[in-house]
C-alpha cells in the first residue's frame, strides 16, 4: 500500500508541476485519445484522481470482488460505457477554465489522499462499475490512469514523458502481473507501458514473443 500510495502521489505532483506551465493553446490542443482535447483529458484525469473521496464517504462493502488486473476487464468498457466517459470529459472541461481545471485537478487528487490516509487498513471500495476492491488494489489502478493519462498529454504538449519512477514501477508490475518482460524484447518499463497500453504498436516479433510468454494486456476505458 505505502509504495502504490508514494506512486500515486509522486505521479500526480509531477503531472501538476507540468500544468502549471501550460497555456490556453496548449490545452486546446488534440490528443491521441480521441475526440478529447487536452482540456478535456486533464478534466478526465482530475476525476479519476479524486474518485475515492466519494468512494470513502459511501458504506464498505463486505468483502472485495475483483483485484485491479480484473476492473481493466474488457466486459466493463463497452460502447455505452465508452460514450458515457467521453461525454464526461468534455462536460466538465466547459465547467473551469484552464488555470482553475488545473488548480482543481490538484485540490482532487490531494483529497483523494487525505481520505485513503483516513481509511482503515484492509478498507473496502465499491467502484462506478459496482464491483468491491480493497483500496489498495484500487488506488493501483488511479496510478494507471495519471501514469497512462500522462503519456497521452506529454504526446499532445510535444514533450518528453515524465512518467516518474514509482508510477512507472506499479503501472509495470500491473500490466505484467508481476512476471519479468521476456528478455528477448529488450523493454525497459516505459517502453513495456507503451506497447502494452497501445500507445506504441508491437512488431510482427514482438508480438510473437509477448503471445508465447502468454502475456495477456488489460483493456482500458477509463
Amino acid at each position: 500500500m505505502e509504495s502504490v500510495r508514494a506512486a500515486f502521489r509522486d505521479e500526480c505532483e509531477r503531472l501538476g508541476e507540468v500544468l502549471r506551465g501550460v497555456d490556453g493553446a496548449d490545452l486546446d490542443r488534440p490528443t491521441d485519445c480521441r475526440p478529447w482535447t487536452v482540456r478535456e483529458l486533464l478534466a478526465h484525469v482530475r476525476t479519476g484522481a479524486g474518485r475515492l473521496v466519494d468512494m470513502l464517504a459511501a458504506p464498505a462493502p463486505p468483502r472485495a470482488e475483483v483485484d485491479a488486473a480484473a476492473y481493466y476487464g474488457a466486459a466493463k468498457f463497452t460502447p455505452s460505457v465508452d460514450a458515457a466517459r467521453v461525454d464526461s470529459g468534455r462536460r466538465e472541461a466547459r465547467e473551469l477554465d484552464g488555470p482553475a481545471l488545473v488548480a482543481d485537478f490538484d485540490r482532487a487528487w490531494r483529497a483523494a489522499l487525505d481520505a485513503v490516509d483516513a481509511a482503515p487498513p484492509g478498507r473496502v471500495v465499491r467502484t462506478r462499475h459496482g464491483d468491491a476492491m480493497v483500496l489498495g488494489e484500487f488506488l493501483r489502478t488511479r496510478v494507471v490512469e495519471v501514469g497512462v493519462h500522462g503519456l497521452d498529454l506529454a504526446a499532445a504538449l510535444a514533450r518528453r514523458p515524465w512518467l516518474t519512477p514509482t508510477a512507472a514501477e506499479v503501472v509495470a508490475g500491473l500490466l505484467t502481473g508481476g512476471r519479468a518482460v521476456p528478455p528477448g524484447l529488450g523493454w525497459d518499463r516505459l517502453t513495456l507501458i507503451r506497447k502494452a497500453t497501445g500507445r506504441a504498436g508491437l512488431t510482427d516479433r514482438e508480438r510473437a514473443v509477448v503471445d508465447a510468454a502468454g502475456f495477456r494486456w488489460l483493456s482500458f476505458g477509463g
